[in-house]
């Protein structure tokens, strides 16, 4: 399709090279289209590793969890409750944040190949934890309370004011010109795959992983596999996107900028721990709340490890069942090759690093 618009500055733009020169840089304004030569081949790398994860939500029997939910106690109970809550509207928040933020501003038809691929992933998640509501959920009215939680649950609603406050905070930027722009949308990026994405889902997946090891809901931990895997994969994108900014800008990763991200996830964590005081409100047996603050400041600190920043708290893993029940990501995944990962629709979570 040919355009009868004169040039201006945005539609100079849209190769990618606007402020640099000729020299395409991944931020850079406007909308590469060229794959061929291809400037960052990890990207479209990526892409085509998601493409060897698909998984349908017919492959889940959740089917199989309906007895043992009559089995769980009512501390158990109230701990389910509030994890469907939460993930009634979990994925649809980051789906949001990728369409509105991201998928505008990596200027790379290979990073926005996989963008897109991420986008399909976060629809089939959504459409998992719908079956999931619908499934452990037969009432109607509380269906419709479950996907009200980021307004009526305080615990839940202090999360996804923390999201919104992170998607607000670059909404209005169409073009990253300065370098207060660049830094806003660093800071977004890293929101949420090491906040929202690599802290707020992996404390979900911990409750799921431990009552799994008490033999319950095999169907929810079944489904969270798949799950888990698309989001490992979506944190390694992401901070392959940030490596590439800071191999070209390097300025931009300063002192200050450090100290934003360790603020961010601290305010994180004591998101999350508030989260986790509302499920283990009633007392669960096995599981502690502090163990499980423990446990979130050891994920957050291995999210400052792989932007190069140093820990917030030197805590270590208290949870066993995580090495057990073979999701030994955190310590090692962005240092792994995510082939490890490529065992198409079938079979097991296997991840065999050290915790």
């Amino acid at each position: 399709m040919t355009t009868t618009s004169e040039p201006t500055t945005g539609s100079a733009s849209r190769t990618g090279a606007a402020s640099t020169g000729g020299r395409h840089l991944l931020l850079d304004p406007g909308m590469d289209l060229t794959l061929r030569p291809m400037r960052y081949p990890q990207f479209f790398d990526r892409f085509k590793d998601a493409i060897k994860n698909t998984w349908t939500v017919e492959e889940v029997d959740l089917h199989s969890d309906l007895a043992d939910l009559g089995r769980l106690s009512p501390a158990e109970q109230h701990l389910v409750s509030r994890l469907v809550a939460f993930f009634a509207t979990g994925d649809t928040i980051v789906a949001n944040n990728l369409v509105l933020n991201l998928y505008q501003h990596v200027n790379s038809p290979e990073g926005r190949l996989y963008l897109s691929r991420q986008l399909f992933e976060e629809a089939v998640h959504v459409q998992f934890y719908l079956n999931l509501l619908d499934t452990y959920v037969p009432d109607e009215q509380e269906r419709f309370a479950a996907f009200a939680a980021v307004e009526n649950i305080p615990s839940i609603a202090r999360k996804a004011e923390f999201c919104f406050r992170w998607i607000d905070s670059i909404f209005e930027l169409r073009e990253l010109r300065t370098r207060d722009d660049r830094r806003a949308f660093l800071l977004n990026l890293i929101c949420f795959a090491a906040c929202i994405e690599g802290l707020f889902f992996y404390g979900a997946f911990a409750y799921v992983y431990f009552l799994r090891s008490r033999g319950l809901l095999h169907g929810l931990a079944s489904g969270t596999n798949w799950v888990f895997r698309d989001e490992s994969m979506h944190m390694a994108f992401a901070f392959d996107v940030v490596e590439t900014v800071r191999a070209e800008e390097p300025e931009l990763f300063d002192t200050e900028l450090e100290r934003q991200v360790r603020e961010m996830l601290a305010e994180a964590v004591e998101c999350e721990v508030q989260f986790a005081a509302d499920l283990l409100d009633h007392g669960v047996s096995g599981l502690s709340l502090a163990d499980m603050r423990e446990y979130l400041q050891h994920v957050a600190d291995r999210r400052l490890a792989v932007l190069g920043i140093a820990p917030l708290y030197g805590s270590g893993n208290p949870f066993a069942f995580m090495e057990l029940q073979d999701v030994q990501e955190l310590s090692n995944f962005f240092e792994r090759r995510v082939s490890a990962y490529q065992v198409g629709v079938t079979g097991t979570v296997s991840f065999d690093d050290d915790f």
